[in-house]
């Protein structure tokens, strides 16, 4: 299973997918709903969120444990499997919140 260390780690990624989730924004959902086609037909997708970081966060990605919902919102994050990339760095999107 994944640990709370790995979580941890990811905590601004995590943040950033939450916060898309919450503050729609137009490009942010067609960034979303491309990568999620790409997920859905990944032999990782986890519809029943056995394999999820956080339970009840499902569906998620079994190779990470990220919650789709969350993770495919985020720009600065990109697929462990290479299926997809980063838009932009972590960095850039901390710079982004501050405007």
């Amino acid at each position: 299973m994944f640990s709370l260390k790995e979580i941890w780690k990811n905590r601004n990624q995590i943040y950033e997918g939450i916060k898309n989730s919450v503050m729609r924004d137009d490009f942010v959902e067609d960034v979303s709903f491309k990568r999620n086609e790409i997920c859905m037909v990944c032999e990782k997708y986890d519809i029943k969120g056995i394999n999820c970081a956080i339970p009840g966060t499902q569906p998620c990605c079994s190779s990470c444990g990220c919650s789709l919902a969350f993770k495919t919102r985020s720009l600065s994050s990109d697929c462990p499997l290479k299926k997809w990339k980063a838009l932009i760095s972590e960095d850039q999107e901390q710079k982004l919140e501050k405007l």
